[in-house]
């Protein structure tokens, strides 16, 4: 299995244990708040690791545009999950989420030019069916933030596809320093009209979700430089294991058996995907990164 299969795995686990915490706190702080919070130490493990950077170089980049633009993609398309995660089930907006792939698996062809062989588009569609299983609309109403999700999905694609081409070329500290720094301007603008000082609790468990978000950022950057978009995308699938086990413990939502199944499909589909790789690992050491949005 490639490497960055592995450190892609690692890093959704770190980052489903991040949303339930999200979840959690989200009904007595707004998203923009947690979002300014969480954001703002994400940046921590990016501090500790920083090797042979320097902060000032963070605006000295190859491609300005799409740094940019994969910063306005990233940011709003956080602001959506964690609309979703307060607004609707755990599951659901895994589910959701779970689309991107396909659109990640469609601008890597487009634009990135990757090669995906016929196996793994059959092996996206039968993703794609168990998701609608999950879902099913029009046999149920579905809430503002379905559609919210829906839209996140769309971001998530754009902003993995973005970084897979300037990852390689740009400089750690842009990647994490323009990013973070933009996020924290816009948070803490949209924040200020229902600002509510945090606990010590809320405090902690924000530094907790900070953390976990950095971390899972690094895995994941170097995940994305190791291996191609197309491969990396379909790991997220194993959130859909968390989203049940966490739903169940701590939300008390219970999936029918419908929806299982559909999950039960997208999870299949989504290893079958991964393991059926052929090619060479490549164990190239280089710069990485710091998440959000998938």
């Amino acid at each position: 299995m490639p490497a960055g299969v592995i450190l892609a795995f690692l890093a959704y686990a770190s980052f489903s244990i991040a949303d339930a915490l999200i979840k959690a706190t989200g009904p007595a702080l707004s998203v923009f708040e947690i979002a300014f919070f969480t954001t703002s130490f994400s940046i921590i493990p990016a501090i500790v690791t920083k090797r042979g950077e320097r902060w000032r170089d963070m605006y000295k980049l190859h491609h300005p545009w799409l740094v940019h633009l994969r910063c306005l993609t990233a940011i709003s398309g956080t602001a959506c999950v964690m609309f979703a995660f307060t607004h609707i089930a755990f599951a659901d907006v895994y589910a959701i989420g779970f689309t991107t792939p396909l659109f990640v698996t469609l601008l890597s062809v487009l634009v990135l030019r990757e090669y995906v062989a016929v196996h793994r588009w059959a092996l996206l569609l039968v993703s794609f069916l168990g998701v609608v299983l999950v879902i099913r609309p029009g046999m149920r109403e579905l809430e503002l933030g379905h559609y919210v999700m829906m839209v996140a999905a769309c971001l998530g694609a754009i902003t993995t596809t973005v970084l897979r081409h300037i990852a390689p070329k740009e400089r750690r500290v842009s990647l994490v320093g323009v990013q973070v720094l933009y996020s924290g301007i816009f948070n803490a603008i949209m924040m200020i009209p229902t600002f509510v000082v945090p606990s010590p609790e809320q405090l902690a468990i924000l530094l907790g979700i900070g953390l976990l978000g950095g971390v899972g950022g690094l895995l994941l950057i170097q995940a994305s430089k190791q291996t191609p978009a197309n491969l990396i995308a379909p790991v997220q699938y194993s959130q859909l294991i968390w989203a049940i086990l966490f739903g169940a413990l701590f939300f008390g939502e219970y999936p029918d058996w419908i929806a299982i199944v559909g999950m039960l499909i997208v999870v299949g589909a989504g290893l079958l995907n991964v393991l059926s790789e052929k090619r060479p690992i490549r164990w190239k050491p280089r710069v990485f990164f710091f998440r959000i949005g998938e």
